[in-house]
């Protein structure tokens, strides 16, 4: 835990990001080694999707991720939650992270060897998505035990600012080197880069669970699922997650949209970089500039109004995307100006959300319930691949992505009408 709790900081200071949460030693590790891992982890979110849509041309295809990640994320999730609330949490860090190595090596052997099999692609990104599944819940479980409860949406915002930094220089590094050295040398960076939060976690202190309640069986999933049940702030924190990531979301289509729309070419190349790259880099300007988070009362209002700008972005997004033949520059500069006003939007949403969670749970059920987390926030774009995918064959790309996105607005106004008790929450309150 970090030492003296220090007020949220006021004035010009409090513009820029609260930096309070660095104080404890652990977090300030892992959020260093993240710097690292990040960057190589979105070489490889990048080289995945263009891979198969080079071995196939197809969006459908690459939209198939969708299936092929839920699966292990809802059944790993679950399950990987009950794990991370009945045994040590730092040992199944060091686990679930050796697992990522050893998949970011198979994607690695994959591309060297020239395979050109989408189905082993698939495959070995199942595998990735299962490890991924059960170190996320566990790596966010541990958060209050490092920072105070006054300091988690400060250091949420910390973590998703370095994650959104990395999916910046993780598309443009990637897109500019998929056509010159492959994709088989963006997979060994990822590979190599993960020994930096493998090593952070290492140094971790033993991290057993607060009144562990049993064995991670298929009991203690049901018995997480009724604690969730019983907790309206925090089904409606996931039901705002899956509307915002289900209709809002049209990753699938970067890469037709980048071919297509904007005449990249079909392996990748600056265009497919840019979509990519600034949705991450709004995410990075929204940390950056959060001092502001800290100050905010009502949390739960603070993510309704954030997802429905994301909506309202991603629908103007649509617009620029069916502009696009009569003025090519201007719908793409749009287009990126939308997804960096999007990614400011849910960098705010995510930071509040987590917080919300980890502040309304118990300790003895902490890791299930970010279980249930990874399934929903991970879960929830998987599913969008897919609709967006099937959807872009039938009404095309521009379409899709600006009618998904005026359906995230509506839902953000129904929630806020139906449901005052998450428009009113606060965690000072709680």
């Amino acid at each position: 835990m970090s030492g003296a709790q220090e007020k949220p900081r006021g004035g010009l200071r409090g513009v820029f990001a609260d930096t309070r949460p660095l104080a404890s030693a652990d977090f300030r590790r892992l959020w260093t080694a993240n710097i690292v891992t990040v960057i190589g982890a979105q070489l490889t979110v990048v080289a995945v999707p263009a891979q198969i849509y080079a071995i196939t041309g197809s969006s459908a295809m690459v939209g198939l991720t969708g299936v092929f990640g839920l699966v292990p994320l809802i059944v790993m999730g679950l399950w990987g939650g009950a794990l991370a609330d009945a045994m040590d949490r730092r040992r199944l860090l060091e686990i679930t992270t050796f697992g990522l190595i050893i998949t970011s090596a198979l994607f690695w052997a994959q591309a060297a060897l020239d395979l050109g099999n989408v189905w082993l692609l698939l495959g070995i990104f199942s595998m990735q998505q299962a490890f991924f599944a059960v170190n996320q819940p566990t790596r966010t479980a541990i958060l209050p035990k490092l920072v105070p409860p006054d300091e988690l949406p400060a250091a949420n915002a910390l973590n998703m600012t370095v994650m959104s930094a990395g999916a910046i220089a993780g598309p443009l590094v990637g897109g500019a080197l998929i056509p010159l050295l492959g994709y088989s040398w963006l997979y060994l960076i990822d590979t190599i880069s993960l020994w930096a939060t493998f090593y952070a976690v290492w140094r971790l202190k033993p991290m057993p669970v607060d009144q562990k309640t049993g064995a991670p069986g298929l009991r203690s999933v049901v018995d997480g699922l009724i604690y969730l049940g019983g907790h309206k702030i925090l089904l409606l924190s996931f039901a705002v997650d899956l509307i915002a990531m289900i209709f809002g979301l049209p990753r699938a289509l970067f890469p037709e949209i980048a071919h297509v729309s904007f005449g990249g070419p079909v392996e990748g190349g600056f265009e497919f970089a840019l979509l990519y790259a600034a949705m991450p880099a709004g995410a990075v300007l929204g940390g950056v500039f959060g001092g502001w988070i800290s100050r905010v009362h009502k949390q739960g209002a603070a993510v309704l109004w954030a997802v429905a700008v994301w909506g309202g972005s991603i629908a103007v997004m649509g617009l620029a995307v069916g502009l696009s033949q009569r003025q090519l520059h201007v719908a793409l500069g749009v287009c990126l100006g939308m997804l960096v006003i999007g990614g400011a939007a849910d960098m705010v949403s995510a930071a509040f959300r987590q917080s919300i969670l980890l502040n309304a749970t118990d300790d003895a059920v902490r890791g299930r319930m970010q279980g249930v987390f990874i399934v929903v926030v991970a879960g929830g774009p998987r599913l969008a691949d897919v609709l967006h995918g099937a959807a872009s064959g039938v009404v095309g790309p521009a379409w899709t992505t600006g009618g998904g996105g005026l359906l995230v607005v509506v839902g953000m106004v129904l929630i806020a009408l139906a449901f005052p008790v998450f428009r009113n929450y606060s965690i000072a309150k709680d």
